[in-house]
């Protein structure tokens, strides 16, 4: 095996294969891709046409929601038509709430989705003290609930999901383990070991978040948790609401991908506020990078992933470099810098860079005075230095230089680091590390590099890698997956992205949104919102981009926009406020997880929810 492949191959989690309706998933197979129909189950010809989209566009799975027992029973009906089109794709059917629709849709489809936050569970957001036997008299009722489903699964050939969400914990879960990772992993192994209690073992495990540390540690606990209870059941991976456009995918490929680095992973769901055939090519983009670099694992081994509780504490919010050929007023307005000509002053936006490299610093315009230049350091006239121009020395040029009291920034690569290296950097106060990720750098190797060497330098360290001849749909998710994976356990303090393909002002807005989405620095209002489904109560694109436009100024808060109260007051747990369909043109607002305003007129309910955020102090002008 070549250098290359050699740091780039590793083992995958090793998880028992299930059947999936001929399409088997785990062990050894492909990652496998799904998505999930937005339109009312009850209406056959739209679920059948929309399916068949998502098929074409390369499908593994389609799931349907089946909210009540008449949309359970409508599952035949669809699944025979797409059959007689000639398609032969496994059908899976979302369940909430709702036991005998599961058990009827067992019946039918080949794989069921149940939340054991909801399934039989009510969630009233109380807080109850448990004795253990209590506890365990409710462990009772739900095993009684749940064994007609599994006796079911058994006698048809079902797969089932057990799909935890993090804001759809019950308060039994809540009031014992917290709104924590632990909680999640509980909620669904309670499950779990009364199916293996029951000899049924076809099972798939999922814990969503929309935040990608929250469903990035949950899952990792879970693999953890699995291996200690020998189990090895395949996991479906996917940031839940994660929105639409760059940031969806931003928070998808962190989320999916920091996982799949780390070998956790068997099929996956690109949760976008868009057209649901839209969310499979994104799959295929994670898909593909990790169906090539996987080696099959020949036992079940324990994932080294990163140590999430060793973080760094850093100084300052991460900064972020941007290389840009010519310094001119038109190239730094697109990337937050504005001047203005008649006032003669700058106007910065939030997500303006740090610092911006060029091989030119021979300028013929005033820069703005927080703006600071990097250049070669043969470029740099250490005679007569500028205070806004700062050297880059590589690792020989740095250890060959005798005066090192200038600030400057050293760009290296990690196997070029050394003791001698290391002295140097212990006594020098004046620099700042540049990480050059490239080929002969897997994540693995970076993240050990930067969070466990030992050594005063780590909260200076900037990751740097170069994208050659990348389309802009690859360049996002894989620069959101190389830079967030490591950003999401706080392990550096700098961006710097470079490509010779991609415009200067899609890298800069990248960038930012890579620090926004692992909420290492916030420069923009967050937007939490569901993919759309059949229960969905209002054009979730349309509304979000209505919320979007009116809100879009308020930085750091973050607004839940959810179709149904499936996806409410549980889903956006971590939103600040929420907007969430409660009936045919009606809204329910929340502030954080408590009801404000109830069934209001949609035509009205935006005006609203900016009074809401009004009363509560939140707004600023545009």
């Amino acid at each position: 095996m070549d250098k290359a492949k050699s740091y780039n191959s590793f083992q995958r989690f090793q998880t028992r294969v299930v059947n999936i309706g001929g399409i088997p998933l785990g062990g050894n197979n492909p990652i496998r891709l799904q998505s999930m129909t937005t339109t009312d189950t009850m209406d056959t010809k739209g679920t059948v046409e929309q399916s068949i989209r998502i098929i074409e566009a390369g499908a593994d799975y389609v799931r349907i929601t089946a909210p009540s027992l008449n949309e359970a029973k409508n599952l035949e009906n669809i699944k025979n038509e797409i059959r007689s089109r000639g398609y032969k794709t496994p059908l899976i059917a979302d369940i909430h709430f709702t036991p005998n629709a599961a058990e009827i849709a067992a019946r039918i489809v080949e794989k069921v989705r149940i939340n054991p936050g909801n399934y039989v569970d009510k969630k009233k957001f109380k807080y109850i003290e448990y004795t253990d036997s209590q506890y365990n008299e409710e462990i009772e009722h739900i095993r009684n609930k749940f064994i007609p489903l599994l006796k079911i699964c058994k006698e048809y050939g079902t797969a089932l999901r057990i799909g935890t969400n993090h804001g759809s914990l019950s308060d039994r879960i809540m009031s014992r383990f917290g709104d924590t990772p632990l909680g999640m992993v509980e909620s669904a192994l309670e499950f779990v070991r009364i199916c293996e209690d029951e000899k049924f073992f076809e099972i798939v495990l999922s814990m969503k978040s929309s935040n990608p540390k929250v469903m990035i540690s949950a899952y990792r606990l879970l693999v953890e948790k699995m291996i200690s209870e020998k189990m090895n059941y395949p996991l479906h991976l996917g940031v839940t609401e994660a929105g639409d456009g760059e940031d969806g995918r931003i928070k998808s490929s962190i989320g999916i991908g920091t996982l799949l680095e780390e070998g956790i992973g068997d099929t996956i769901r690109v949760s976008l506020t868009e057209e649901p055939e839209f969310e499979i090519p994104v799959c295929k983009i994670l898909a593909k990078r990790y169906n090539e670099k996987f080696i099959n694992a020949k036992e079940n081994i324990l994932i080294k992933h990163f140590d999430s509780n060793v973080h760094i504490e850093l100084k300052d919010v991460p900064c972020v470099i941007l290389s840009l050929e010519e310094l001119n007023y038109k190239n730094l307005n697109s990337v937050g810098y504005k001047y203005s000509e008649t006032l003669d002053k700058w106007n910065i936006s939030d997500i303006a860079p740090d610092y911006i490299y060029t091989e030119n610093i021979n300028i013929g315009i005033k820069l703005p005075g927080n703006l600071k230049l990097i250049c070669k350091y043969k470029n740099w006239n250490k005679n007569n230095p500028d205070a806004n121009t700062i050297p880059m020395l590589n690792f020989d040029e740095y250890l060959n230089i005798e005066n090192r009291i200038f600030n400057k920034f050293i760009l290296i690569r990690e196997n070029e680091i050394n003791n001698e290296f290391i002295e140097l950097l212990n006594k020098d106060k004046n620099y700042k590390l540049i990480l050059l990720m490239d080929e002969f750098n897997s994540l693995k190797n970076i993240k050990e590099f930067v969070g466990l060497r030992p050594g005063s330098y780590n909260e200076n360290i900037i990751l740097h890698k170069h994208y050659n001849k990348i389309s802009e749909e690859d360049f996002i998710n894989y620069s959101a997956i190389d830079f967030g994976s490591i950003f999401i356990d706080g392990l550096t303090n700098g961006i710097w992205i470079n490509s010779d393909s991609i415009k200067p002002e899609l890298i800069n807005s990248i960038s930012f949104g890579i620090l926004q989405a692992t909420r290492m620095r916030i420069s923009k209002t967050e937007y939490i919102a569901c993919p759309s489904c059949g229960r969905t109560l209002f054009d979730l694109q349309i509304t979000t981009d209505s919320v979007r436009r009116k809100t879009n100024h308020l930085k750091g808060l973050k607004i839940a926009i959810m179709g149904c109260i499936v996806n409410g007051p549980g889903e956006m747990a971590d939103a600040d406020y929420g907007y969430v369909g409660s009936g045919i043109g009606k809204i329910t607002l929340y502030k954080g997880k408590e009801v404000v305003k109830r069934s209001l007129n949609s035509e009205n309910a935006i005006d609203e929810l900016i009074n809401l955020i009004k009363e509560n102090g939140d707004w600023v002008d545009p």
